[in-house]
């Protein structure tokens, strides 16, 4: 796999077409904004270089009903990403024929709906409570499954968002291995939802810093290689950084009629402008990009 070459790039958010997407509604439609995402992701890995063999395209298929979800497999989506757990259960019922389909749960989740994940998904993106882990790992021995997690970190410091704080994710990695069924592949964020391209290149420089510094202490055989960061609007600069997932929903399904914060609290908000105002933070801890360039 090639590293990442990590010098400021220019590449500029697309959040302005946020709810603007147009509708995928034939298996053309699908052909095409999934040939248009690897284009896009294609061209960030050669200007980061990388190879493009080495991120996966998460896509999204909240919201969108078991027709759009026929047509995204037609098109040769073998993974689906959904937020709400209940939805996603009941999608993974009525498409019980397609056997290749797999599933990420990538929202935040419940304890008291730990049981339903640990049945029929393969992923888990919003790993962020030891309780929680608890209850996946007990669900997960009762059902006989593994479950491949990612550590979700909250690198925007924004109280609305779920996640670790990033100095709380090396303790929160050394309790991990005594659930078994747990599999940490790494870690997942949430961007800045802003036009401020630095701010929110800023977010996944944190994250991937966090990530090589946590590869030094993190317990034996926690590979920690994945980062799932990225969305429709930001995918191409979480590249750059060195996202391995990224999570697209509108760009291959098109504009939700669902508002956001259904599903991402604080995110259905006015788009921050650069330098704008309006978002509260809080104080993140986060490596320094100096300091995450000098541990890659």
């Amino acid at each position: 796999m090639s590293a990442p070459n990590f010098f400021p790039l220019a590449t500029r958010t697309g959040h302005d077409r946020h709810g603007r997407f147009p509708q995928a509604l034939t298996l053309a439609d699908f052909q095409h904004n999934l040939a248009a995402v690897q284009t896009r992701m294609a061209a960030a890995c050669q200007r980061a270089g990388r190879n493009a063999a080495s991120v996966r395209l998460l896509p999204v298929s909240k919201t969108k009903p078991e027709a759009s979800l026929r047509l995204a497999h037609a098109a040769g989506c073998r993974m689906l990403g959904e937020n709400k757990v209940q939805e996603a259960w009941g999608k993974w019922e009525a498409l019980q024929d397609l056997t290749d389909l797999r599933w990420s749960v990538i929202g935040h989740l419940q304890t008291n709906k730990a049981k339903l994940v640990a049945r029929f998904a393969s992923e888990f993106q919003a790993l962020d409570s030891l309780r929680l882990a608890e209850a996946l790992d007990h669900r997960l021995q009762v059902e006989g499954r593994a479950l491949d997690v990612f550590v979700q970190v909250n690198t925007s410091g924004e109280a609305s968002k779920y996640g670790l704080a990033p100095e709380a994710v090396p303790a929160f990695l050394r309790a991990l291995p005594a659930m078994s069924a747990l599999r940490v592949r790494g870690l997942m964020t949430l961007a800045l939802f802003s036009r401020d391209s630095a701010r929110v290149r800023q977010c996944f420089v944190c994250l991937r810093g966090l990530r090589d510094q946590l590869r030094h202490s993190a317990p034996a055989g926690m590979s920690l290689d994945e980062l799932s960061m990225g969305m429709s609007g930001d995918f191409e600069i979480a590249i750059e950084e060195g996202a391995t997932v990224v999570r697209v929903g509108q760009a291959i399904f098109g504009a939700r009629a669902v508002p956001d914060q259904h599903y991402w609290p604080g995110l259905a908000g006015p788009v921050e402008v650069e330098g704008g105002q309006g978002s509260r933070f809080t104080r993140t801890e986060c490596p320094g990009p100096e300091a995450a360039r000098a541990s890659s």
